[in-house]
């Protein structure tokens, strides 16, 4: 057996996305390789803290809370599948770095965060690949199959205020979508309320209910086809998969979405050269947490995505 974290007790911040859970499936999923018994025993032993004081396994997380964790042990066997191999390409996909922050073009396929059947993602292979780092965390998200800016701080006052700036809808997060069929009004906004639950299998869906929470995205029209549809999609708030579910929700599945989308069309659409989710955070705009200043990050169509939608320029092309 080995201890995870170097015999020392860390501590880690709670993001805004993670609020509600309950601490001990917040927990698992964050030690992952860590015994579900063990957990369990340092959540009831009070080893764990949240913001100095006990928590009881039922206790839901809040944005901003401050977890104080002891050292953990792993079975040696465990310990490969926790530490990330070094990811190279994660230095060259970055688009702004500075002493707080840093922005990364995240491919598509490519996890934020270990968890879900996901042993490590983003956040993790750029820890493994700075071990200098005293700070990094994830800002936000974006899904596994989106690409586009990925916000991360590296300093916790940076994520602090970058936090709250989410929180008071003060960051503009702006997306491009593909979705199937000839949308025709030039700006629409979608209002409604979206609950999240667990599939039988443990993954997680989203729905329209009128008990869940509120959310609001705006979309503007960029070009249509006679059966597709490029939008710019920006959120109002940040629901999770907000975006494939309201679009979804109107009739115009995103291109490629394997949760929401139209399965039959997706296989064609493969076989087309269109093998992943049109989807993609094409630009980010905020105050800058320490200066001030408006800071706008933006990043390109990836190649493939471009690709199909010249495609669809040629002329006489035939529709998918």
């Amino acid at each position: 057996m080995k201890d995870l974290g170097k015999n020392v007790v860390s501590r880690h911040q709670v993001e805004a996305e993670d609020a509600g859970q309950r601490i001990d499936n917040y927990l698992l999923k964050l030690l992952k390789g860590v015994p579900k018994s063990h957990v369990y025993r340092v959540l009831r032993s009070g080893e764990v803290r949240v913001n100095k004081g006990r928590a009881k396994p039922d206790y839901r997380i809040q944005a901003g809370d401050e977890l104080r964790l002891p050292p953990v042990r792993v079975a040696e066997r465990s310990l490969k599948s926790i530490l990330p191999p070094p990811n190279p390409g994660l230095e060259q996909a970055i688009l702004f770095e500075d002493e707080s922050l840093l922005a990364l073009n995240k491919p598509s396929g490519l996890a934020v965060h270990g968890g879900s059947g996901v042993n490590f993602g983003v956040i993790e292979q750029l820890r493994a690949g700075r071990p200098e780092a005293r700070f990094l965390e994830l800002v936000h998200r974006l899904d596994r199959d989106t690409s586009g800016v990925l916000l991360l701080a590296k300093k916790r006052s940076a994520l602090v205020a970058l936090h709250e700036a989410l929180r008071e809808g003060r960051m503009r997060k702006q997306y491009l979508a593909l979705v199937l069929g000839k949308w025709h009004n030039a700006r629409q906004s979608v209002k409604v309320n979206l609950k999240k639950y667990l599939l039988a299998s443990g993954e997680r869906r989203v729905a329209v209910e009128p008990d869940g929470q509120a959310s609001h995205t705006v979309f503007e029209l960029q070009k249509a086809w006679s059966e597709f549809s490029l939008l710019r999609a920006e959120l109002k708030t940040g629901r999770t998969h907000q975006i494939r579910v309201h679009l979804a929700h109107v009739g115009f599945p995103i291109a490629g979405d394997d949760k929401y989308g139209d399965f039959l069309r997706n296989k064609s659409l493969a076989r087309s050269g269109l093998k992943r989710m049109f989807l993609h955070a094409a630009c980010l705009t905020f105050a800058h947490p320490s200066s001030g200043q408006p800071v706008t990050v933006e990043s390109p169509l990836p190649a493939e995505l471009q690709r199909f939608i010249n495609a669809l320029d040629e002329p006489h092309a035939t529709q998918i």
